[in-house]
């Protein structure tokens, strides 16, 4: 039996209770491929594990459900066509439009599901791998995301409207007027649109950055960054919700790109140490100039700059190698202790501040 003959069988029963047979054959016919296919994705999912590329493992992920559904529409379709209608053409019409709106929506379901599956896998590598970060980051994968998602509902929209035979110009056109009414009502809404717009293009921080504002007060770790606000999680853990718009117009400090933290100390010591300050500078800077933590290719300073009331200042302006801020604070203790050490080995002292009373002797009466 060729296809031509099973087509006629369906579709041109002989007898009026041929279709009930012809029925149960559809829905044999769809249980069994459905049946079919879910064997074949739990196999072949299996397989897939083993193998080190992300895309397949999100693509078949993704196939799962919608082909399960997609079976079904078209099964219950074709169903619709083998039942015997009194209306005839205008049922036959409405059956095809929303088999193919239905057609549509699953494979939006489809496309968002692959979107979602490949962006987890992304972001999972940053756990697994973090050379990869030099690539790529959270934030970009969820901006290009987010536009995938945008750009597939539009269309998909699009497609349901052409199916229904209704005039995309028309649509587009009515579309640009409503869009510049919403622009002129929702102006604050548009402008923290394109200020996350704008963050996910320069990338002046991303999720998981310290940042803080001279202009504002934010400061904190970069938990999220949406289109329309970013959530900031401050030093006491709390959250801090920025519109993105406020980003446009103020200068923001990035501290997590630095490339070294700086130790910028004044030191005092005793008036009375005064001999022994050029060697106590020497030392300090000698000890320096040999420690593993500080890097010697940026500036290293150690000089004498003022007379104070109580002391006389040289002041330590170095940076360390580490920008993890715990390790700097050992560094800076380990640098700190050892000047002091240098400065109690040379018989000399910190000074502290004080005063000197000085009492002036009169000629006693007689």
């Amino acid at each position: 039996m060729n296809w031509d003959n099973i087509k006629n069988w369906l579709f041109h029963p002989q007898t009026e209770s041929a279709w009930l047979l012809q029925l149960f054959a559809v829905v044999f016919i769809t249980l069994s491929i459905n049946f079919f296919w879910k064997i074949v994705h739990a196999r072949f999912a299996k397989s897939l594990t083993r193998t080190r590329t992300l895309w397949d493992d999100a693509l078949w992920e993704a196939l799962r459900g919608p082909v399960g559904w997609m079976i079904w529409v078209l099964g219950i379709s074709i169903s619709a066509l083998v039942i015997p209608f009194e209306a005839g053409p205008v049922m036959l019409k409405w059956i095809n439009k929303t088999r193919d709106i239905s057609l549509v929506v699953i494979f939006t379901w489809f496309v968002f599901r692959f979107i979602s599956a490949a962006e987890k896998n992304l972001l999972d590598q940053f756990v697994t791998e973090p050379k990869i970060a030099d690539k790529y980051d959270p934030t970009t994968i969820n901006a290009i995301a987010k536009l995938f998602r945008a750009s597939v509902v539009i269309t998909a929209v699009m497609a349901v409207l052409q199916t229904l035979n209704i005039d995309i110009t028309g649509v587009i056109a009515f579309g640009g007027i409503g869009g510049l009414a919403v622009g002129l009502a929702a102006k604050d809404l548009l402008a923290n649109f394109f200020g996350g717009l704008t963050i996910y293009l320069d990338r002046p921080f991303k999720v998981g950055d310290w940042i803080k504002s001279p202009d504002r007060s934010i400061e904190g770790s970069v938990e999220y960054i949406g289109w329309r606000q970013t959530r900031i999680r401050t030093f006491d853990q709390r959250p801090l919700y920025v519109p993105n718009a406020v980003f446009t117009s103020i200068a923001v400090e990035n501290p997590s790109r630095m490339l070294n933290r700086r130790i910028y100390e004044t030191i005092g010591v005793r008036y009375k140490d005064a001999n022994k300050l050029p060697e106590i500078i020497s030392k300090v800077k000698q000890m320096l100039q040999l420690h593993d933590e500080i890097d010697q290719n940026q500036t290293l300073i150690v000089n004498f700059n003022q007379f104070s009331p109580s002391s006389l200042d040289f002041f330590i302006y170095t940076f360390t190698k580490t920008t993890n801020w715990v390790f700097f604070h050992s560094v800076k203790q380990d640098v700190l202790m050892k000047t002091l050490n240098i400065i109690h080995s040379l018989g000399g002292d910190v000074a502290f501040p004080s005063s000197s009373l000085y009492v002036e002797k009169f000629p006693m009466k007689e």
